[in-house]
């Protein structure tokens, strides 16, 4: 047995707890705008609860509180256990903690007032911007002043994604969000018209290419094996994936902005490079499922390697549809419906929430004191993965046949060319899907409070008497730890 270093764990705890409260909070807050598709009614005529502010509140609440909790987690975790080495400086990586925290409750509070830039994942007026910069940085401090202080050579892959994470989001946050203040909570950007929309997509799709991929993918490929025990499938094909996305994903955004004043070489330039991503996306999504070559009997009896595998699954499925939907002729009939909203959601819900949920399910029971995946109940967990599933399923589901149907009213016309369908008649037919989606969104989010519960309880040291998981040790696993060392 090798001595283990004296690791900083007390805040990466904190984020584990912060990650599940707001993973409860902002589906609830998407379950209540899901819901008011379906029954207007529902905001209680409002101003504060309206879906125009709620639903900015929802993806913030999603993205930057629980998946930004989940990275921050999860890097500050893996960087300490990779290098084996202490955090650099914990007092700064508290002021990252509760500072991060103080940008979500500003968000909570600003975004229902109506106090937006209006950019889509960039609704934060200036002041909390400023906030986020230097929160972000000093996380970036703390990640990479811990990588400089590791007593291993090798710099496991995984750190590589989080390193680029916070690179990518640093250089994507600051210059999309320089803006000229005009009041205490009101600011211009520096940009202007299509400039403007290109700075903005450039900025809102690497939102999703870094923060809601390269990062996820450090959690894919440090849990993953750590779940299985078993070294990555290719750690030559780790680094190939990490090299292709990161130089490829920076040139997809203008596949947003299709049939728009951005000029067509622009829009043309971001359909390629999308097509192009789907070959580092794929080789990264065979790498992790063939993580499992020799293990796939653990899918019978570790509810928590069927979350991080069925992630997977939906990151290659998300991949695929994300640079078909990018070809021009497609999105003419995808675009602007809720089409879109599916193929996110099969990323959001399927890939980010499902391999975030496996990695604290690893995660939650090493931090307070247990071996990893000892939940107070794996039960749970088994009912938590089928409940999070069915739930994925029903609600992209729905939103795909949502979409095509929308699309298809939107482009029906008479033999004299004029339209077959009114605007109001498609909201109708989209009724049946408004509802599906609200029970696919509540099935979800009744699995995310098990959840709640179940680290709730093994937080308290509480045990029930029924099988556990298979434990992996707390070293590294042969592979994984030669990786690592």
């Amino acid at each position: 047995m090798v001595d283990e270093p004296n690791y900083n764990l007390p805040v990466v705890r904190y984020f584990a707890i912060a990650t599940v409260v707001w993973g409860v909070v902002g589906m609830a807050v998407g379950l209540l705008i899901a819901g008011q598709l379906a029954w207007p009614a529902l905001n209680f005529d409002i101003p504060w609860l309206s879906y125009g502010r709620l639903r900015p509140l929802h993806t913030n609440a999603v993205i930057f509180a629980f998946g930004g909790c989940a990275l921050m987690c999860s890097a500050l975790y893996v960087a300490q256990r990779t290098g084996r080495t202490p955090l650099f400086s914990p007092g700064l990586a508290w002021f990252v903690f509760w500072g991060w925290q103080a940008v979500i409750v500003s968000a909570a509070i600003t975004l229902p007032l109506g106090i937006t830039s209006t950019k889509e994942y960039a609704e934060l007026e200036w002041p909390i911007d400023i906030l986020i910069a230097v929160v972000w940085v000093s996380f970036g401090i703390v990640f990479f002043g811990t990588l400089a202080k590791r007593t291993v050579e090798h710099i496991y892959v995984a750190n590589w994604f989080f390193g680029a994470l916070i690179i990518g989001v640093a250089v994507l946050h600051i210059f999309n969000s320089l803006a000229i203040p005009v009041s205490a909570f009101k600011s211009y950007s520096i940009y202007s018209g299509s400039v403007d929309a290109m700075v903005q997509w450039w900025y809102g799709h690497n939102a999703v290419g870094f923060f809601l991929t390269a990062g996820f993918l450090g959690i894919m490929y440090y849990f993953v094996p750590k779940q299985a025990e078993r070294p990555v499938y290719s750690y030559r094909l780790s680094i190939v994936h990490f090299w292709t996305l990161i130089a490829i994903y920076v040139w997809a955004g203008p596949h947003h902005l299709h049939y728009t004043s951005l000029p067509d070489w622009a829009q043309s330039l971001g359909m390629v490079m999308s097509l192009v991503l789907l070959a580092p996306s794929w080789g990264g999504m065979i790498n992790g499922i063939m993580t499992l070559s020799g293990a796939w009997d653990k899918l019978r009896t570790d509810p928590i390697i069927k979350f991080l595998i069925v992630s997977i699954s939906f990151y290659g499925m998300s991949t695929f549809e994300g640079p078909m939907m990018s070809i021009k002729t497609i999105n003419a009939l995808s675009h602007n419906t809720d089409w879109t909203v599916g193929h996110v959601h099969s990323g959001a819900l399927g890939w980010v929430a499902m391999v975030s949920m496996g990695a604290l399910y690893h995660l939650v029971p090493l931090l307070f004191g247990r071996k990893a995946g000892d939940m107070y109940s794996i039960k749970l967990v088994n009912l938590h993965f089928w409940l999070a599933t069915i739930g994925t399923v029903i609600y992209i589901a729905s939103m795909w046949v949502n979409g095509l149907l929308q699309g298809l009213m939107w482009r029906a016309t008479t033999v004299d060319g004029t339209l077959t369908y009114s605007f109001a008649e498609s909201v109708d037919a989209s009724y049946p899907g408004y509802y599906a989606r609200f029970v696919g969104g509540a099935i979800f989010f009744i699995g995310m409070c098990v959840m709640a519960y179940n680290v709730y309880m093994t937080t308290r040291g509480a045990h029930r008497t029924e099988p556990s998981a298979p434990a992996t040790p707390l070293l590294e696993p042969k592979g994984v730890a030669s990786n690592a060392a």
